[in-house]
């Protein structure tokens, strides 16, 4: 009995470090930390003695975003075989994060800040009646999420001594690239389902289906499937010269890219000239595509962009906006370094200071 509480009381694996968190037993899911390490191309990252050039997909080797960049296989294919799901939670190999709130749980009495991992055992024990979010696999092994409501801090109950849970906006920019990406997935689907747990249908309560993929609503059959919000985020530019404006219910001087949601029926180029006709009365000439960003608050894709506009008479709308100001390049730079007294740049964490980087770098549009 002590064994057993000893062993359910531990984290199961730390996320991309080389150890095995004190576990005598390998595992092919002991390779989620060890073989894996989201380096730049070509690095060679040394595990177990032996060079190995890490998997960075040739996608993410010219700009790599927080939160994009999740090293798990999907699998969805998988996700709607339950005897198939059924196996992998049986399987002792199984990983499974765990959120609290939307929080994830960061490993106790790590130097470095990284996921940390439970049993599938006792996260089936933790779980609501919905059940586990399957993620995806790492090298075969197979790895879920769960995401535990309510006031009690599960790190001062069942989960004491494992870690902390930390938010994921604070959190973020402490983890790894991979972490973050899937920390990002699991907390973008988890409030999803928060959002539609009634059928839109016919009003009457739905159920989780497909490993967390899927609702359906057992009443009129209705299936539901997690939706992405498309959002443009640009960056206007006259000459040499970078627009960036300013709601009033961000923290106080800070000015960033402008940006909204994609209307039915509206290109993204569309949308772009919209919302900086909307919020700054600037006509754009042209659109340049840069990168995008998954973005869980709560679950949006932020599509990022260049705008060149025809002019310079820039009025703030003092709706979504309440002012605006013109950047050169230089004074770009000082933003981001904090060197202008008083104003200051997006979080590092995101796309919008991405977007400003690039621009004050030099590059023009060029990613």
């Amino acid at each position: 009995m002590e064994t057993e509480t000893a062993t359910r009381n531990e984290t199961r694996y730390g996320c991309f470090l080389p150890d095995l968190t004190g576990l005598a037993r390998a595992s092919p899911a002991a390779s989620l930390r060890g073989q894996y390490r989201l380096a730049t191309p070509g690095v060679q990252v040394p595990r177990g003695g032996v060079e190995r050039t890490m998997p960075l997909s040739p996608l993410l080797s010219r700009v790599r975003n927080t939160f994009a960049g999740n090293p798990l296989d999907r699998a969805s294919e998988r996700r709607g075989d339950a005897a198939w799901i059924a196996a992998q939670l049986d399987s002792p190999d199984a990983l499974v994060a765990v959120l609290w709130n939307g929080a994830p749980l960061l490993e106790a009495g790590r130097e470095v800040e990284q996921l940390a991992y439970i049993g599938a055992g006792l996260a089936g024990e933790l779980a609501e009646a919905d059940g586990l979010l399957f993620l995806g696999l790492w090298r075969g092994a197979a790895v879920f999420a769960l995401d535990i409501d309510g006031s009690n801090d599960p790190a001062e109950g069942p989960l004491q001594g494992m870690g902390r849970f930390v938010a994921l906006r604070e959190s973020a920019p402490l983890l790894s690239e991979a972490d973050a990406a899937i920390a990002a997935t699991a907390k973008g689907v988890f409030e999803w389902h928060r959002r539609h747990r009634f059928c839109s249908a016919c009003g009457q309560p739905s159920r989780m289906g497909d490993a967390g993929w899927r609702r359906v609503c057992p009443a009129c059959r209705t299936e539901h499937f997690p939706r992405t919000d498309p959002v443009v985020i640009m960056l206007p530019t006259f000459g040499e010269r970078c627009l960036l404006g300013r709601q009033a219910s961000w923290p106080a001087g800070r000015f960033s890219a402008l940006a909204g949601f994609l209307e039915p029926g509206e290109s993204i180029e569309e949308a772009c000239a919209r919302e900086i006709r909307e919020e700054s009365a600037l006509e754009t000439v042209s659109v340049t595509y840069h990168s995008s960003q998954p973005w869980p608050f709560p679950s949006s894709l932020m599509i990022g962009l260049f705008a060149e506009v025809s002019g310079d008479e820039a009025t703030p709308d003092q709706t979504e906006l309440e002012a605006v100001h013109w950047f050169t390049r230089e004074a770009a730079r000082d933003l981001l370094a904090g060197r202008l007294d008083g104003l200051h740049a997006p979080p590092p964490l995101a796309i919008a200071r991405r977007l400003i980087e690039t621009w004050a770098e030099g590059d023009g549009a060029r990613p």
